[in-house]
């Protein structure tokens, strides 16, 4: 994010820093777009101008590889991306390459929004993020090819807000299990898990997902499916047996009181068990169709005092540390 000042030292607008290709040619949204140069911030397109395929080639044939936007109009950016994304995806006219490097960069849009406004401040400060954001390229450069692609594309098509959540669990998650020094395959195998642990979802109707309200018994048993579901999509994909169980096993408790299977401690992997914990946090500490974010502190609270048969507590405090200021990576 970028914060200029004029020359007589007064705060002028704050930028945030996008890929050109999260611009969707023919598509125009409520936002204006700017060039970076020479320290200066110099409009390109103005809000509601359509974006055309000869403005991306402008901006790749002059080498810019980030365009900014003001920070006051991200919500409108935000919904710009969740309309877009998805059906742009799911375009086999476009190719697969790019579309592939759409789903990395929207993946690494959303994990750097998450370092800073979602992580605390000391933090953010403290990450080598080119590291967190090669590991993510790593993870996502299997999950961009062939037909797994076609498996991610659909979740993004779905349901955004999903996959976004998604992103943020990958991103809790690995930070937790890299305290525990895994070897990097089991990382890498338990982050691919991570960003489809909730590709079971895809199968879920619409309706049900984003209801408002309370769901039903009978709702919430057809949401209870998604891990399932999840598992039997991706059956035709070259996953590893980690992987598998963090899409099967997520919704497990240490208690047994969880889902699909009521499987105990002993038997969810540790792997599982820090997707858990991730998924949790990042679901209460953001707005959900039916119910608003609650603040990270009360969230903590509620892990410790309300689920602590459920959890596995020692690794919980790990999580509180790292969200206290410990290093990611």
């Amino acid at each position: 994010m970028r914060d200029p000042q004029d020359r007589h030292g007064l705060r002028q607008e704050r930028y945030f820093a996008i890929s050109p290709l999260m611009l969707f040619p023919g598509r125009a949204g409520d936002f204006d777009v700017f060039l970076l140069r020479g320290g200066e911030f110099v409009l390109h397109a103005r809000a509601c101008e359509r974006f055309t395929q000869s403005h991306r080639t402008m901006l790749s044939e002059n080498g810019v590889t980030e365009v900014y936007v003001p920070c006051h109009q991200e919500p409108a950016y935000r919904a710009y991306v969740e309309h877009n994304l998805g059906r742009t995806l799911l375009r086999e006219d476009a190719p697969l390459e790019e579309r592939a490097r759409l789903v990395h960069e929207c993946a690494v849009d959303i994990v750097r929004s998450a370092f800073e406004h979602r992580l605390p401040e000391t933090l953010a400060r403290q990450q080598n993020i080119a590291r967190v954001m090669e590991f993510v390229r790593e993870a996502l450069a299997f999950l961009c090819a062939g037909q797994s692609f076609q498996t991610l594309a659909r979740l993004v098509s779905h349901d955004y807000r999903t996959f976004s959540h998604c992103v943020h669990v990958f991103l809790y998650s690995s930070a937790i299990l890299q305290t525990y020094e895994p070897d990097r395959q089991t990382l890498l195998d338990a982050g691919i898990g991570a960003m489809l642990h909730d590709i079971g979802k895809v199968l879920i109707p619409h309706d049900i997902l984003n209801k408002t309200g309370a769901l039903t018994l009978s709702e919430r048993a057809v949401i209870n499916t998604h891990p399932g579901k999840g598992v039997d999509l991706c059956a035709g994909l070259p996953l590893t047996r980690t992987t598998r169980d963090c899409i099967l096993l997520h919704h497990e408790k240490l208690d047994g009181s969880g889902y699909p299977g009521a499987v105990r401690a002993g038997a969810i992997p540790l792997a599982v068990r820090a997707v858990t914990i991730a998924d949790i946090y990042d679901a209460m500490t953001t707005n959900r169709p039916y119910s608003r974010a609650m603040h990270p502190f009360q969230v903590l609270r509620i892990m410790r005092d309300e689920m602590f048969d459920e959890l596995d507590i020692e690794m919980y405090k790990r999580f509180v540390t790292i969200l206290s200021g410990a290093r990611i990576v």
